[in-house]
């Protein structure tokens, strides 16, 4: 079969080429990654063409939608065609297909086509957390060190980078930064010590995991011992001396201290000997008069007829009873473990109740090896430490019903505090100027703050409004106080619309352990119920989150937050926390100060002044205790301390909190210290952990390891974010949603529509669609939804999860148009699209990071 071309047509082949060959590509789609909202460009460029498209998972690409360029190669005198699209992060968003977005180009000549490769488009992120972070080490000399990281899931994959002390760590033949993430250390050095850090990076973000810290250690090693010494005496037996020293190496960064003596004479060997000798003579003697005693015992007893006489017979029938309360001896401080233990001694009190007077002995290795004779080692019991066992155990109440204990601790005020009163706090207060344009009110550190939208107060009106954290000890409810009590104002405030009040609480929320309420303090000064958070309301809103509670008032006063027991499995989450400091009566001495408070930021707050003031330091991050509502007591005792080179008052190594203290400790901080004392000033470091632990409950290992020399001390901050010194902020610095797009979103919404489109459907999407009767009643429920979810979203400052409300709104209404063309049901979609697109430019000016 032939062809033949007109002379035109021959003519245009020839220009684009006719030598036998299809379009050729010059350039090809390469794959790509979305940033945040920034739309990305797929080029094609080839030779000959006489037109280029783009195919999107197999779909024609509009020709509308290409951007293309023609000029001609000076070499061939060939028509060369590139042509550009955009790629939105809203087309890869709706594309749900099996696999990942794609796009190729055809080209056509007079010959035929030709396709490029798939290019793939995908959207980039990060994620925040690590799924693993590096863990702290204590490792020998010349040990080997792994550090695990595995980095947060992200598109593309995360790269990880390893810093020390915030320098990059590299590879050499050593460490190897290379295997799997994880940083291997094959032979720790003294210089290996540091702050190890785990930095994942990709396009859109950096991530940095939580810090581990490495210490290397050294056990001391003894030097040789020197020469013997002259004899100091010219005749006779004298004395000769030499010694050596824990110097080869010295102990370093916790290590051991060398086991042994420093010094040796011929008088010690000498009594050595003797007392060898001594003793064996000792020995030796003692079962002579052994055999003769019973031998003598056997003929006396024969001449009875008998082997055994009852020492009853003797008394006129009754049996003499040793005497036990004439001596005690305590081999050890005691520290139960559980309460089978203190079953057994409630059944015996004599036993562990001593008499007044009475002087304990102790005998025991740890007494021997601080140096205490048996003379300096007797107490009397009556002056023992107040918070050591076996004083002030409490009781198992695992027996008793949970209904009548609830009833017995309503006869007394749970609010009250357990200890000896102490003078009234100053209050926590802020204050700021607002008006028509609204505000945020912030008690820094304390997780509580006052939102006022836009317009609740009138135009042209001021109000000089207040919030303030009460810290004097309620005296009038009866159940546990789970948040802080907070009060704003002024008294006559008008508002026309509700405030959002955000307070943070200490329980561990589940509807089957706890029945927490709202309440409100009366002209009085008495308690009324506002309402339950399980329980509808249209006066207030409630919101419940794991850690603090949004609420919607109308009413300035005074509100708190109480919570009634229903079971033994209602749990309070305590913040554990161990402070160190130099004793100023001792210059080796150093005390450790351990606090148990609620697990609120307001809680930690006095911890944080009161430590401030008296110079302490904060020595391991504060942990988190869930202590269960089982009547059982808190128990907190010290480990692994350095035996040769501390030591620690007798009696205070196990304390114990009862219940009582800690279940309605009413936010004061509960203290116990640890008195510890160096027996060399060259001993500049310490090493030990403290156990906390509730019987028959939670138990948490505070670590610690800290210089005691102020020039090597490492500074912890006291809190685990930066502190925040934000008090008041008024118009729209206040708020994350811009004031056009929230007005946007309550027109359109504060009106229902025909396709069901209403600010019920708002609420359901933002997850606060509880309680909707509440927002039924308001003048604009959509604005007052808003407000609660700017209170809820405080401090993320992260908009994404708005946006995505609105398109999940914008696509339900938009399935119920035709779906011939993805641009018709953009258009269609409306204000809801519109808001949307606008959202995501202002989620690109505020956001730092997307996730």
């Amino acid at each position: 079969m032939s062809c033949s071309l007109s002379p035109g047509s021959r003519s245009d082949a020839l220009q684009h080429g006719t030598s036998g060959t299809l379009p050729h590509f010059l350039q090809e789609p390469d794959d790509a990654y979305i940033v945040k909202s920034n739309p990305i460009k797929l080029k094609c460029r080839a030779r000959p063409a006489l037109q280029i498209f783009f195919k999107c998972n197999g779909e024609w690409v509009h020709q509308s939608q290409h951007q293309s360029q023609e000029h001609t190669d000076e070499g061939t005198g060939l028509k060369i065609r590139e042509v550009m699209i955009n790629v939105s992060r809203q087309q890869v968003e709706d594309f749900h297909g099996p696999e990942d977005y794609w796009c190729l180009c055809v080209a056509w000549s007079h010959l035929g086509t030709s396709k490029s490769r798939k290019a793939t488009v995908r959207i980039a992120y990060l994620r925040k957390n690590f799924e693993q972070d590096p863990q702290g080490r204590e490792v020998p000399i010349k040990g080997m060190i792994v550090l695990h990281c595995r980095p947060p899931e992200g598109v593309p994959v995360a790269e990880v980078e390893w810093l020390k002390n915030e320098e990059p760590v590299g590879s050499d033949g050593n460490i190897d930064t290379r295997a799997d993430h994880n940083l291997i250390i094959q032979e720790a050095r003294l210089s290996d010590s540091g702050n190890y850090t785990c930095l994942a990076s990709n396009i859109v973000a950096k991530r940095r995991s939580l810090t581990a810290t490495v210490v290397i250690f050294v056990n001391g090693g003894w030097s040789l011992w020197t020469d013997w010494s002259a004899c100091n005496v010219p005749c006779g037996r004298g004395v000769q001396k030499r010694s050596r020293t824990c110097t080869n190496p010295a102990p370093l960064n916790g290590g051991a201290f060398c086991e042994g003596m420093s010094q040796a004479s011929c008088l010690s060997d000498y009594l050595s000997d003797v007392a060898l000798y001594s003793g064996l003579a000792a020995g030796v003697v003692t079962v002579v008069v052994l055999i003769v005693a019973v031998t003598l015992y056997r003929r006396n007893q024969s001449e009875y007829g008998v082997d055994v006489i009852d020492s009853s017979a003797l008394t006129g029938g009754s049996s003499l009873q040793p005497d036990l309360t004439v001596s005690r001896t305590y081999t050890s401080p005691i520290c139960f473990q559980d309460s089978m233990d203190k079953e057994l001694i409630s059944q015996e009190p004599s036993l562990f109740d001593p008499l007044p007077d009475l002087k304990v002995k102790v005998h025991s290795s740890f007494m021997v090896s601080l140096g205490v004779s048996e003379r300096g080692a007797e107490y009397h019991a009556q002056k023992a430490h107040p918070q050591t066992f076996p004083r002030g155990l409490a009781p198992d109440y695992s027996g008793v019903r949970v209904e009548g204990t609830l009833r017995e601790r309503r006869e007394k005020s749970l609010l009250a505090p357990h200890a000896p009163p102490t003078p009234s706090r100053p209050p926590l207060r802020t204050s700021g100027v607002l008006g028509h344009a609204g505000g945020r009110l912030v008690v820094p550190n304390t997780g509580v703050s006052l939102l006022v939208p836009h317009g609740g107060i009138a135009e042209d009106t001021t109000w000089e409004m207040y919030m303030v954290i009460n810290q004097e000890d309620s005296k009038e409810s009866q159940e546990v106080l789970l948040s802080p009590e907070v009060t704003y104002g002024p008294p006559g405030l008008d508002l026309s619309c509700p405030v959002a009040m955000t307070i943070a609480h200490c329980a561990e929320f589940a509807t089957d352990n706890w029945n927490i309420r709202l309440k409100r303090q009366t002209q009085d000064n008495k308690w009324e119920e506002v309402m339950s958070v399980e329980e509808e309301s249209t006066s207030c809103y409630c919101l419940l989150e794991a850690q603090c509670c949004h609420l919607l008032l109308e009413s300035p006063g005074r509100y708190a937050l109480v919570g009634e027991p229903l079971s033994q499995e209602a749990v309070k989450r305590l913040r554990l926390a161990v402070f160190g400091s130099a004793d100023n009566t001792n210059p080796l001495g150093y005390s450790l100060r351990v606090y148990c408070v609620d697990n609120t930021p307001y809680a930690f707050q006095e911890v944080a002044s009161v430590e401030r003031v008296r110079g302490g330091r904060l020595l391991e991050e504060p942990k988190t205790l869930l202590f269960r509502g089982n009547s059982f007591s808190l128990q907190l005792s010290i480990q692994d301390i350095p035996q040769f080179l501390w030591s620690i008052k007798p009696f205070t190594t196990c304390q114990e909190f009862s219940f009582s203290q800690v279940w309605a400790s009413n936010q004061r901080p509960l203290q116990c210290a640890f008195s510890l004392e160096r027996y060399s000033p060259a001993s500049s470091q310490l090493s030990c952990k403290i156990s906390v632990r509730q019987v028959k409950g939670q138990e948490q290992i505070l670590q610690v390891y800290t210089s005691v020399v102020e020039s090597e001390k490492e500074v912890v901050p006291f809190f685990t974010q930066s502190n925040c010194t934000t008090t008041s902020l008024t118009g729209s610095r206040a708020f994350k949603i811009p004031l056009s797009i929230r007005q946007r979103i309550c027109a359109t919404f504060d009106t229902a529509n025909a396709k069901g489109k209403d600010w019920q459907l708002l609420a359901q999407k933002l997850h606060i669609d509880r309680n909707l009767c509440y927002f039924a009643r308001q003048e604009s429920p959509s604005a007052v939804i808003l407000s609660l979810w700017e209170a809820q979203h405080q401090d993320t400052g992260d908009l994404d999860s708005l946006a995505s409300a609105l398109e999940e709104i914008g696509k339900v209404h938009s399935s119920t148009h035709s779906t011939s063309s993805r641009a018709t049901t953009l258009t269609t979609t409306g204000t809801t699209t519109r808001t949307t697109t606008t959202l995501g430019r202002s989620t690109e000016e505020l956001d730092t990071e997307f996730t």
